[in-house]
């Protein structure tokens, strides 16, 4: 079985998803956030095959819909992020969760592509199987997953500036130098601001994202997303 490693935070307003204020007020955006925490969180857990891993930060108890994501968490595997700095935190996660499930490959996503749906979870694990790693670049230079066969190697992201434009190349950059060549998943957008949370909800149409997303969007059109 392969672990799929999801890294987050608790929804708390203000906390999470700032750069979507304005429109949303934080707790509009709180729960924005929530809702792709758990749709992120069902599709892992419908991914068959797999061993599911949150590594955390925040309390759950102080979040959107904290009742809705304890419940969903149940039967996961829950490890605390440690760390200073984000590139130290998903290191960390790596290092945490090979220590947890050893001589398992670990397959790494976050709570930023509520779009993720078991079929290219799937064929991601798929790939990693055939190859040392797995890296899946992102529309704004940075990436939503890394799969390791060795996630010891998550240990180069330390050194890689997160969160810039090219966050993304600068991670294949640091695998390549140290004698990892991954191969490269279908590209996808981050939930990093306003216009991607509409253009990412309008593609998922009855999920919790959508609705959170619509529940802003109609106050500010008069009307539905479109």
């Amino acid at each position: 079985m392969n672990v799929l490693l999801v890294v987050a935070k608790a929804p708390v307003p203000g906390l999470a998803k700032t750069r979507l204020c304005p429109p949303a007020s934080p707790t509009q955006a709180a729960r924005i956030a929530a809702a792709a925490l758990l749709d992120t969180l069902a599709a892992v857990r419908a991914t068959p095959s797999t061993i599911p891993v949150l590594a955390y930060t925040g309390r759950f108890a102080d979040a959107e819909h904290g009742a809705e994501l304890t419940a969903a968490l149940a039967g996961w595997h829950l490890l605390p992020q440690r760390g200073d700095t984000f590139a130290d935190r998903l290191a960390n996660a790596h290092s945490d969760t090979a220590a947890a499930f050893p001589g398992r490959p670990v397959l790494q996503i976050g709570m930023d592509t509520p779009q993720i749906r078991p079929p290219l979870l799937t064929t991601a694990l798929e790939r990693l199987a055939d190859h040392e790693a797995v890296f899946g670049p992102a529309l704004d230079g940075g990436w939503w997953a890394l799969g390791l066969r060795d996630p010891a190697g998550a240990r180069v992201l330390r050194d890689v500036p997160m969160s810039t434009d090219d966050t993304g190349r600068r991670t294949r950059a640091a695998l390549r130098g140290h004698g990892t060549d991954p191969a490269i998943l279908p590209v996808q957008r981050d939930v990093d601001d306003w216009p991607a949370a509409l253009a990412v909800a309008i593609d998922l149409p009855g999920t919790r994202f959508a609705d959170a997303v619509e529940s802003v969007a109609g106050h500010l059109s008069n009307g539905r997303l479109r």
